[in-house]
């Protein structure tokens, strides 16, 4: 994928950069068959009271139903085309599979339109192909990956992210996931080959507030420039410091490097290396 700078002919279009979408290959709606409805709570929760902050607005979106699970063993399937998905920064590639059937799946750096696709334990090594860890070779780099065996990918799924396999021993594989934490996960879990596509995605310029406007994000105000009332940090005469000793949310809990996983959970005895 390659950028689009801007000329700075408006301060909106000054530094801003957009993706070039050149690795799309179809402008048709998406598949009518693989779409529903998506509700959009806008940060409220049942009684409409906002529980989330800064959530709301943005262009509508619709739904795309995408496959993590890969559960379609044994069976071939065509890469139609590659698409465009609103509700995450990935790309994704229709599959026609040779019973008829068609999915959505996340799509893999270098799969192209008219590769063939495979799942299952006797799938061959190849990007966009999914098979369970056991069945990968070491030093592969893999995404959508299974936590529990079955319950479809969960892991690893964001554009250009990818995990390493290190070893396997017994009945685990050993990984080195993106936030360079090691983890042991069930032999038997399935994930895919390859890394996420869109890595550039992580190098485009907003440039202005309108588009975090468009993304369903509204503008977050500091703390320090609140009255008392609204904020632990507010108040004082002119520019003031925060006043504590360390920075605190609204509801006065500890805020800026404090650790916030919880202690003794069931997870922890599968982290060979806590991430930084």
């Amino acid at each position: 994928m390659v950028i689009r700078i801007y000329k700075p002919n408006t301060p909106g279009t000054r530094n801003r950069g957009v993706a070039s979408f050149n690795e799309i290959t179809t402008k048709n709606k998406p598949e009518r068959s693989l779409i529903t409805a998506n509700h959009r709570a806008r940060g409220r929760n049942n009684q409409g009271l906002i529980t989330i902050r800064h959530r709301g607005g943005g262009h509508k979106r619709r739904y795309r139903v995408i496959d993590f699970k890969r559960n379609k063993h044994n069976i071939a399937a065509r890469v139609a085309s590659i698409e465009y998905d609103p509700n995450r920064n990935a790309r994704i590639s229709l599959l026609h599979y040779q019973d008829g059937e068609k999915r959505y799946i996340l799509s893999a750096q270098n799969v192209k339109v008219g590769t063939t696709l495979m799942s299952g334990p006797d799938a061959e090594i190849q990007i966009g192909n999914s098979l369970p860890l056991e069945n990968i070779p070491l030093g592969l780099e893999v995404h959508n990956i299974e936590l529990i065996p079955g319950n479809g990918g969960q892991i690893v799924r964001a554009a250009g992210t990818s995990a390493k396999i290190l070893a396997k021993e017994g009945k685990y594989v050993t990984l080195r996931l993106p936030s360079k934490e090691i983890r042991l996960i069930r032999k038997e879990c399935y994930a895919t080959i390859g890394v996420v596509s869109n890595s550039e995605h992580s190098n485009i310029t907003i440039g202005k507030a309108g588009k975090k406007r468009w993304l369903g994000i509204r503008p977050t105000v500091r703390g320090v420039v609140m009255n008392p009332c609204d904020h632990p940090h507010g108040g004082g005469e002119g520019r003031s410091p925060i006043g504590r000793k360390r920075p605190i949310t609204p509801w006065g809990k500890a805020a800026l490097g404090v650790k916030t996983r919880k202690k003794r959970r069931a997870s922890d005895i599968y982290i060979v290396r806590r991430r930084k």
